[in-house]
């Protein structure tokens, strides 16, 4: 019931969601409208993805503080643009700079923000590390769209890679000029832990709020109780609110600049 709900407020033109789920309709795309005039070009391939985000609030549902008006928010990992889209409709006057490396993605992303002119959205075609330079991504060639490209090796499916420029979370700050980063969303299948570890923590203190899901490594320090406890003991408290899903808020605010 509760998807429903959040489908009538985050969508307005709802009523599309049935006639995809009934058979009423073959689009591809489909175009979705949500509030503060935001548009939302969906391939019919990453309904599902669209769908954890405007219908189950995925990156939302377990933040604790509001998020004020005018927000600066950084959207890593950004895909098609889904969440920044999200971020455009459900906050208003937001600032979001949406990082994502993978090219058929990234031209899905530009597709969104060249549609919503109004919106403030800034589009980098790179991958958010923990050190500046290339990375090397593991991903699956034959997805239409490529939803896990991944800087851990997947054996479960046929691997393809490519190296992509990256830049780190201190860089972004210093480039942008960003003293406060009111929410800072992760979703970067494995990149999460560097990014974080590594950034100096007068840097990390930028980020009042972040919300990521968390892909679990093969190192001690690469999963969501390690990185819960870092996160805890750097002036952050933490809520998982699924087995992968982890919201931070600093204990201590900044006054907004």
């Amino acid at each position: 019931m509760i998807r429903y709900i959040r489908l009538f407020r985050n969508i307005t033109n709802w009523w599309l969601h049935f006639g995809v789920k009934f058979g009423l309709t073959k689009d591809d795309p489909l175009i979705f409208k949500a509030p503060n005039n935001i548009t939302i070009e969906v391939p019919r391939r990453l309904l599902p993805e669209f769908k954890e985000i405007f219908m189950e609030e995925c990156y939302t549902s377990g933040l604790k503080l509001r998020i004020p008006e005018r927000p600066t928010v950084i959207d890593i990992g950004a895909n098609a643009g889904f969440f920044s889209a999200f971020a455009a409709s459900q906050f208003p006057g937001a600032k979001v700079f949406s990082y994502e490396p993978i090219d058929v993605n990234f031209r899905q992303l530009l597709r969104n923000k060249a549609i919503n002119e109004d919106a403030d959205i800034l589009c980098f075609p790179k991958a958010v590390c923990g050190d500046s330079g290339e990375v090397e991504l593991s991903f699956d060639s034959n997805d239409s769209f490529t939803t896990s490209a991944s800087v851990f090796e997947k054996s479960d499916i046929k691997n393809e890679t490519v190296k992509v420029p990256c830049v780190s979370l201190p860089e972004i700050f210093d480039e942008h000029h960003i003293e406060r980063c009111d929410l800072l969303k992760i979703d970067c299948e494995g990149s999460e832990y560097g990014i974080l570890y590594k950034c100096p923590i007068k840097y990390l203190h930028r980020v009042v709020q972040m919300a990521m899901e968390v892909h679990k490594g093969t190192e001690p320090d690469q999963n969501i109780e390690f990185l819960e406890n870092y996160l805890n003991s750097h002036d952050f408290k933490t809520r998982r609110y699924s087995n992968h899903m982890l919201a931070a808020w600093r204990i201590v605010l900044l006054s907004k600049t």
